[in-house]
């Protein structure tokens, strides 16, 4: 599939997203630098008709935590702290329910059973709306700020018994890497994993900030029908100020630049980008759509019936923001997709990836050799 072909594939994909799921953002495949395809759909600023741009930069919400896990294993890889090192200790925590035998592989993996500070089990929406009638969500600007609302509340199961969702865990490592290294999150992911991945338009931006060509989060307003009758924004919706375990702001251009500076040791050395891209609890019990889901070091990874990584990268969805990004080993081919609509990226996603393993895009060939 080449030209015109290959992009009316991906972008009636694209259309159908639109029409479905509301989609507004954009989508970016790529392979070995060269673009295969970039479409913007959608608006920036629905209050004066501002077209997103491929140069546009997006809430990426939970993508979020890849950079996190980067920043511990950098600490790892220098001898700052190993995997086994206990939280609790590290972080000097008093008072608190976290147990003392959580260690940092242990939140890395998500297998640390603490509460979270945001229950994600059962009626999302209506634990969403319970808490925020109980906490001024404008009050949470940085990974501190979160502690009150989990290191208090029992923990789930034991640690490393089995893998759960959760952000509580990677708020922890923020506030180790800021312990360890004495400079605020933001500033430590700008230093040592933005700029070396060449990320130049990413960075850790509030709601309420005024930062150039970053696009407004919406969510839609449904009639009793249940049709889209009107969009509000998401700022009194979700967290105002990005932290640890989520809520950066990026391109789709400076996401596939991440992941090749994670496969290609400017992030880490080789030995440890192994260890971070490694499959290694299960999320799931058996399969889902016909693969093995697995969560390591801040990766999320799709197995086929031989073992083999199909995909690996993470997942974004918050209240008008909607991203995924994967990389597709086999083909070497990078995915990009952000949106500024709520939960508008997942089936344009998948329908990507059925393109992919069934070899479509793989005979793209954006520029052959």
């Amino acid at each position: 599939m080449h030209g015109q072909a290959r992009d009316e594939a991906v972008s009636a994909l694209v259309r159908d997203a639109v029409d479905t799921d509301g989609f507004s953002g954009v989508v970016l495949v790529g392979r070995a630098g060269a673009v295969l395809h970039a479409e913007a759909v959608g608006l920036a600023n629905r209050t004066w008709q501002v077209p997103n741009r491929m140069d546009t930069r997006f809430r990426v919400a939970s993508v979020s935590k890849m950079f996190t896990a980067v920043a511990v294993l950098q600490l790892v890889q220098r001898g700052r702290i190993g995997l086994t090192d206990r939280i609790v200790d590290l972080l000097g925590l008093t008072d608190v329910t976290v147990p003392p035998d959580v260690t940092v592989e242990h939140l890395l993996t998500m297998t640390a059973g603490i509460a979270d500070w945001f229950d994600e089990t059962g009626d999302w929406e209506a634990n969403w709306a319970e808490l925020l009638r109980r906490q001024p969500i404008y009050l949470l600007r940085d990974n501190a700020d979160y502690l009150p609302l989990f290191t208090g509340k029992p923990p789930r199961f034991p640690a490393g018994e089995r893998h759960e969702y959760n952000g509580a865990c990677y708020l922890l490592l923020g506030l180790l890497v800021e312990r360890l290294t004495g400079a605020p999150f933001a500033e430590h992911l700008r230093d040592h994993v933005f700029r070396p991945a060449g990320m130049r338009h990413t960075d850790l931006v509030a709601l309420d900030d005024v930062a150039p060509g970053v696009a407004e989060g919406y969510l839609p307003v449904r009639d009793d029908a249940g049709a889209v009758a009107g969009w509000r924004r998401n700022v009194y919706s979700t967290t105002p100020a990005p932290a640890a375990d989520g809520g950066a702001t990026s391109t789709a251009a400076d996401l596939v630049a991440f992941t090749e500076a994670l496969r290609t040791g400017t992030l880490l050395d080789p030995a440890f980008s192994a260890a971070m891209l490694a499959p290694r609890v299960a999320e799931h019990d058996g399969k889902v759509r016909g693969y093995r889901w697995r969560y390591g070091f801040g990766v999320m990874s799709i197995l086929d019936d031989d073992g083999a990584v199909v995909r690996w990268g993470h997942t974004g969805e918050e209240d008008g923001v909607s991203a995924r990004l994967y990389h597709y080993p086999d083909s070497g081919t990078d995915v990009a997709i952000l949106a500024n609509t709520s939960w508008s990226a997942g089936s344009l996603a998948w329908g990507l990836h059925d393109l992919l393993v069934d070899g479509s895009v793989r005979k793209m060939g954006a520029v052959e050799g």
